[in-house]
């Protein structure tokens, strides 16, 4: 009785900030002002707009850096009005190989307790009941299928194993990459999810409600690793 009380106490310390917002401007109010605060889908930067003339010019290890990040983007639904959700965070690992113009090799880490909202309330719900990231600290992704670059790319298909919550389950995600002038290469793309595969369940509370589906993304910049 008691495990069930804390989770129905974080549940509602996630949603207080919402249900106060719905009820003082009213759910139109609410979705027109915080539909603004979602951040854009990542998209190449306008200096790493040139495709990858040479592939196998990028052989070797590459690592991300500053200016990387992933997180999530989910839908809230409040009383028939739909409010886009994005969390970011910038605590992103990655190393990537590419042997022959091929990508033989790479593994995204992200530390999901760092993810955060314009709203703390939800983040905490987010770490603390959604994810349980005191126990499953991280989501990964790792490839499993070499990966092919063409002269002249600008997107590739990346096949490999994406683990959240501590469930593992095979994705498959059309990533945008293009390399700047100082050679750094950006790679972005979204992986579309639903909450259940990876033992997650969406709250709701009547008047507020998470759909049960989202997306993971991310945007890496990769640059030779030493």
């Amino acid at each position: 009785m008691r495990t069930r009380t804390k989770v129905w106490l974080a549940v509602v310390g996630a949603v207080v900030a919402v249900g106060i917002a719905a009820f003082v401007w009213g759910p139109g109010l609410y979705a027109s002002w915080a539909a603004g605060k979602a951040d854009a889908a990542p998209t190449l930067d306008v200096d790493a707009s040139a495709p990858v003339a040479d592939p196998g010019t990028l052989d070797g290890l590459w690592v991300a850096q500053d200016g990387s990040y992933a997180g999530y983007r989910v839908d809230e639904v409040l009383t028939d009005e739909t409010v886009t959700v994005t969390g970011r965070t910038e605590q992103v690992q990655a190393e990537v190989t590419l042997d022959a113009g091929t990508l033989s090799a790479a593994t995204v880490t992200v530390d999901m307790a760092s993810i955060e909202t314009d709203e703390p309330q939800r983040d905490a719900f987010f770490r603390d009941t959604a994810l349980s990231t005191d126990e499953f600290p991280t989501a990964t992704f790792e490839l499993t299928e070499p990966a092919t670059l063409s002269a002249g790319a600008t997107r590739v298909e990346l096949t490999g194993d994406l683990t959240v919550h501590g469930v593992t389950r095979p994705v498959s995600v059309m990533a945008d990459l293009a390399q700047a002038d100082d050679g750094e290469v950006q790679v972005v793309g979204s992986v579309p999810i639903t909450f259940e595969d990876f033992g997650v369940s969406s709250p709701s509370l009547g008047f507020v409600s998470v759909e049960d589906s989202g997306a993971i993304e991310f945007s890496l910049l990769l640059a030779r690793a030493g």
